[in-house]
């Protein structure tokens, strides 16, 4: 292999990711060549399937990589890592390589929500996470869309279709699950309740992004990020233009590749 080829391996709790990047002569110096998900986290077979699927998909072996970095909450089990590093400064960086004008990052993933403002070049100035309570996750809608009887990937599709203001208070999802279950029995619209489900998630989120100031240009990153009903609910919540990308999901797995080469970098100076 003539050009180095680094990993970034981000362990969620309830996803795994991986990318693979190679170095360019262009002006990025960086080209994503693989790229693998697997809808399994920490303490199960996600990381080893992950790393498997994102070296098959190229052709390459682990051998290959010049240096393999981990984030995410399941870092300290990555046995194939080099290093392992935060998954703030990780967020960042894949960020800063998807959206060059990012400057405040809202990641919002399976049990946690980071905020994260970033300055020149991607490096991290400030944070805010909320980690300690499900509300406002990927776990949160999870539940939310079991109650419903509902699919998760239907939840965005749904509450566009939504007529009637249906206001879910509870910040709980304990409380707010109690809730949904007493609007159904008041025959209550599908729709309407998980649009007002959206709108309770972004008031949280915001709550969280007020308190590092919102400057734009705002980026959303994490599983959330796919569902369009959350983005419009806090674009409406923010008052402001939030951009998304089909790689946000990866940003963590992004940076850590990115970060990798920063590693090797200091290894040979």
């Amino acid at each position: 292999m003539s050009a180095r080829h680094t990993m970034g391996i981000d362990i969620g709790s309830t996803a795994s990711k991986c990318v693979i990047l190679k170095e360019t002569s262009d002006t990025s110096g960086r080209e994503i060549v693989s790229k693998a998900l697997i809808p399994f986290g920490a303490g199960t077979s996600g990381p080893a399937r992950v790393v498997d699927q994102a070296l098959a998909d190229c052709g390459y072996r682990k051998e290959d990589m010049a240096y393999i970095l981990a984030t995410g909450y399941g870092r300290n089990s990555v046995e194939v890592a080099n290093f392992e590093m935060s998954e703030l400064s990780c967020h960042a960086w894949g960020a800063h390589f998807l959206f060059p004008g990012v400057r405040t990052v809202i990641d919002i993933g399976g049990q946690d929500v980071k905020v994260l403002r970033i300055g020149k070049g991607g490096v991290l100035d400030t944070f805010v996470m909320n980690e300690k309570c499900a509300a406002g996750t990927g776990r949160f809608l999870e539940v939310m869309a079991r109650v419903l009887e509902v699919k998760l990937e239907d939840l965005a599709q749904m509450s566009a279709q939504s007529t009637e203001r249906v206001d879910i208070s509870s910040t709980c999802t304990v409380f707010a699950e109690s809730e949904v279950i007493s609007q159904l029995a008041r025959n209550k619209n599908r729709c309407d309740i998980i649009n007002g489900i959206h709108r309770s998630v972004a008031g949280r989120v915001a709550g969280l992004a007020r308190r590092v100031g919102v400057v734009k240009d705002v980026v959303m990153t994490g599983g959330v990020a796919q569902n369009s009903g959350v983005l419009l609910a806090l674009e409406n919540e923010l008052k402001t233009d939030i951009v998304t990308s089909p790689l946000s999901q990866y940003a963590g797995a992004l940076g850590a590749a990115l970060l990798a080469f920063r590693k090797l970098g200091s290894l040979e100076a």
